[in-house]
């Protein structure tokens, strides 16, 4: 049984998520920056709860401060927020009559991430044959980059300033005995998919899980999402994956024809 002081702990913490959403609707209806006590007034806050919020929201740049005047206004990271929602929906639509197909060839899952910050988010999945998803598949979820065969493909277009920066901030834990660790090991790990154009994860991220990947390219040729297929490893064999793999190469190029780029090769 839930403990009182559990339920009041999660009420709480609603009631907070509730106010700071509603403070960040307020704001960005505003028309002009606006005083920390107008914010309070509006947002039915007293003064020091609402600088809490206000605090809050400019730590994830939701919200910026005025150096002249000190109001606040929303900033534009809603509107991107919003486009990739609006580009992660068009992908989807596009992307899932060809997944289910890749399914089917394969006989396994088939799932299409993103990169959202620094993790790969799972934003659709088909079921294989089997019915069965690993446990991280399934949409919404998330999954570390640096063990991942669409976390691979995502580094590999990664500038060196920026790979650093993963390495700095989210480390190269291990998940399995077979998890690249050495950030040398995985350079050239990055090294070799940016020449082959597709990357595998030989259960590096769930012992007895393998997984290929191929990148979903914008017209300005970048990466954008990756279509993955995996399945149990004694399932998805050598014989499985590079007899199928030019199919899902194939595949993903249509994709990315569709979300406007443009195959040099073609032209």
């Amino acid at each position: 049984m839930t403990k009182p002081e559990q339920k009041n702990s999660s009420s709480q913490t609603n009631q907070s998520s509730e106010k700071l959403l509603n403070m960040l609707e307020i704001l960005s209806n505003q028309s002009e920056p606006v005083r920390l006590q107008d914010i309070a007034r509006l947002c039915n806050l007293n003064s020091s709860t609402a600088l809490r919020f206000v605090t809050a929201l400019q730590k994830k740049n939701y919200v910026a401060q005025d150096i002249d005047t000190g109001r606040y206004y929303c900033t534009l990271k809603v509107c991107a927020l919003a486009e990739n929602i609006s580009s992660s929906l068009s992908m989807r639509k596009v992307a899932l009559p060809y997944m289910r197909n890749i399914s089917r060839v394969f006989s396994e899952s088939c799932n299409l991430t993103i990169d959202d910050n620094m993790q790969v988010l799972y934003v659709e999945t088909i079921k294989g044959p089997s019915k069965m998803l690993i446990s991280t598949q399934k949409i919404g979820h998330i999954a570390p980059l640096h063990c991942t065969g669409a976390g691979k493909l995502f580094l590999s277009e990664y500038p060196a300033v920026r790979l650093e920066h993963v390495f700095r901030v989210m480390g190269l834990k291990e998940y399995t005995g077979k998890t690249i660790t050495e950030e040398d090991k995985l350079k050239q790990e990055l090294a070799l998919i940016r020449e082959r154009g597709y990357a595998l994860d030989n259960e590096e991220c769930e012992d007895g899980v393998r997984c290929v990947a191929a990148p979903v390219r914008d017209h300005t040729g970048s990466i954008i999402a990756v279509l993955s297929v995996s399945g149990p490893a004694v399932r998805m064999s050598n014989e499985l994956i590079f007899s199928n793999l030019e199919y899902l190469l194939h595949t993903t190029e249509q994709i990315s024809l569709q979300m406007g780029w443009q195959n040099s090769s073609l032209i």
